[in-house]
């Protein structure tokens, strides 16, 4: 588990950890003495890290950050170091100004990192090389709040206004096609999630999710985008200034379960199994409030979760970070009246 701080200081952490011995088997463990972390190596940003990503099949990481929308790659250690350490910037055209970028990665042709701050800045660059082989033609400049490979020539842009975008590497002159835009008010930020279902089904298939910052939830077909799939709000906080850490994900081994933080110091799981187009409250079956009741107390601002994931394989837990330094991995159990 790859892990860094978000700072403005210029000694902000880069941590390799090896999770606790329970969280490695694959069979269910009953007690477990050794329930931490260890670091297994580490090195220091000069900037704060907004974005990590490890690049599949390899030994490297991409991060981002401000002051502007450049990558830095980083070499995870070899066996006789425990040093994380740069060893490129993956510089941007017209970078400058711009905010930080967002990205993705994929290892399935070269390992190629899908990065952008704004729809007309997005580009795949090839990691080991800083070889240029895409970038998207749009003539919006809407700021992006995240995207995704869908597959090796399939590229999700979502923006801050909740509009989704297609795009097709191999059509690379083309304009990326819009796709359904949520009715909301204009000062409202959404985030996307992407669901990868069995091999070999086609990724267009998979219901894309959305989440903004007043809690209203959407689940879109993309291969019919005129309307929803599902529509629910969430029961979350005023927004504030934690809008940036909006994060939703859909479980990989669980169908139709997904889970929302960045709103407070809590993770919600729902089933959306049921949910229909009536845009209702939904009841979340889960809420982890571990972050809250975990911190130093006293009169200092309570910790806000800046990210969450799902363990690939456990299809019960996840991992979850916040704003005053903690990681949790935790089960949550199926509530009785559903098992």
């Amino acid at each position: 588990v790859c892990v860094a701080g978000y700072g403005q200081s210029d000694g902000n952490e880069i941590l390799q950890l090896i999770p606790p011995p329970r969280l490695l088997t694959e069979e269910t463990q009953g007690l477990c003495p050794e329930r931490d972390f260890k670091v297994e190596c580490g090195g220091f940003s000069e900037r704060p890290v907004y974005s990590l990503r490890y690049v599949p099949d390899t030994s490297l990481l991409v991060t981002s950050g401000p002051p502007d929308s450049s990558l830095q790659v980083w070499q995870v250690s070899a066996e006789d170091s425990d040093v994380i350490k740069p060893v490129s910037t993956i510089a941007t055209e017209n970078g400058t100004g711009q905010s930080w970028a967002k990205i993705a990665t994929i290892s399935a042709r070269a390992p190629w990192v899908l990065h952008g701050s704004r729809l007309d800045r997005v580009q795949i660059t090839e990691v080991e090389s800083r070889k240029n082989v895409y970038t998207a033609a749009s003539r919006g400049s809407e700021e992006l709040s995240g995207l995704a490979f869908l597959d090796c020539n399939t590229l999700l842009l979502c923006c801050a206004t909740g509009r989704l975008c297609l795009a097709d590497i191999r059509q690379p002159q083309s304009l990326v096609e819009a796709t359904s835009v949520p009715l909301a008010p204009c000062s409202e930020r959404w985030c996307m999630g992407t669901r990868h279902g069995p091999q070999g089904l086609e990724p267009s298939s998979q219901p894309v999710a959305r989440l903004s910052s007043r809690g209203l939830l959407t689940l879109t077909d993309l291969r019919k985008t005129s309307e929803f799939l599902a529509l629910a709000r969430a029961r979350v906080p005023s927004p504030g200034s934690g809008a940036e850490f909006l994060c939703i994900s859909w479980a990989p081994a669980l169908e139709g379960y997904l889970a929302i933080s960045g709103f407070d110091g809590t993770v919600h799981v729902y089933d959306t199994q049921s949910w229909d187009s009536s845009g209702r409250e939904a009841e979340p079956i889960f809420v982890h409030k571990g972050h809250v009741f975990g911190g130093a107390g006293g009169s200092r601002d309570p910790p806000l979760v800046t990210v969450h994931m799902w363990h690939l394989q456990k299809p019960r837990t996840l991992l979850s970070a916040a704003s005053d330094g903690s990681l949790h991995v935790w089960d949550w159990v199926q509530p009785c009246g559903k098992c």
